[in-house]
């Protein structure tokens, strides 16, 4: 499990696999803080298909009140043109001799005019030189750097809700019932503007092993128009032709688009259930289903 360190201005997570792309081991560390006035910075490394630049400032960068701290920054060394910008996750790591982790800080996005970022606050100078704590060891110690360009190839999509949504209503009668459940699919006519029908065949291959009925409802591949998705609410019910109190029904919504034109397979009711004949569904050996589909909204792809 992560082990978790805080200090001023910075949340420290720890792990034991070392930094991707960069490590900074500091030897006679003390002798570096007097040697420099204010920060080191590295030679130019590459990353992610960028240049980058690796600085410590060994009694904080004052000048972004990190006095008191390890300042660490990350400066993105290649050129880039006004009105551009680089997203980047970037972890800053310090090494702990004596857990054998390394401790990182997260900092993010660079562009034209910011082309460095870090932490001024990194971790403060009394907890990293206390020889006990484990990071600066027979005055050595480590840093690095970790860079993840995040690049945008996401897809858009933007859902309108529908002001005065539109309904298309159907009744499915299927007469011969009996005779009629021996194949495996059967299609109501189509309605709507969108070419909508009712699926329906017995569960052969299910839990029920044709014990019941399994019904979806589905619409034209064709009528969907392109780079276009279809939002609805739905209801399939299977009608009590008797007094209407054993009526049988499903409400779902689902998106409908040209490579998902079916909400599914649903169990609807059982065979036994439907031929009772005190339920009502089946009368005359004729079967009525009833649909209603509403569009409630679009959803569109965004360039």
């Amino acid at each position: 499990m992560d082990a978790h360190y805080s200090v001023e201005g910075a949340i420290l997570t720890g792990r034991y696999t070392p930094p991707t792309h960069y490590v900074f081991k500091i030897e006679s560390f003390s002798k570096l803080t007097k040697a420099i006035e204010d920060k080191y910075s590295s030679d130019t490394f590459d990353a992610e298909g960028f240049s980058w630049k690796l600085s410590i400032y060994p009694t904080g960068d004052e000048s972004k009140n990190g006095r008191g701290h390890i300042s660490i920054f990350l400066e993105l060394d290649t050129s880039l043109a006004v009105g551009s910008d680089v997203n980047v996750t970037v972890n800053l790591f310090v090494f702990n001799h004596f857990e054998d982790k390394y401790f990182n800080g997260r900092v993010k996005r660079y562009h034209a005019l910011k082309k460095t970022w870090g932490i001024a606050k990194f971790i403060d100078i009394e907890t990293f030189s206390n020889p006990q704590n484990g990071y600066l060891l027979d005055d050595t110690c480590v840093f690095g750097a970790e860079i993840f360009v995040i690049k945008n190839s996401f897809k858009s999509e933007r859902l309108s809700m529908m002001n005065e949504p539109s309904t298309d209503f159907h009744t499915w009668k299927i007469t011969k019932f009996s005779s009629n459940m021996t194949d495996d699919n059967y299609y109501s006519g189509y309605f709507g503007d969108y070419g909508w029908y009712i699926w329906l065949c017995p569960d052969r291959t299910g839990k029920s092993k044709g014990n019941s009925i399994l019904v979806s409802l589905c619409t034209m591949k064709s009528k969907i128009p392109a780079d276009t998705k279809l939002f609805t609410k739905f209801i399939l019910r299977v009608k009590d032709q008797m007094d209407g109190n054993h009526d049988v029904e499903i409400e779902d919504n689902h998106l409908y688009s040209s490579n998902n034109s079916s909400s599914g397979r649903v169990e609807f009711l059982s065979l036994a259930k439907l031929k009772d004949p005190k339920m009502g569904f089946l009368v005359d050996d004729t079967v009525t289903i009833e649909a209603k589909v509403t569009l409630i909204g679009l959803v569109k792809k965004e360039s």
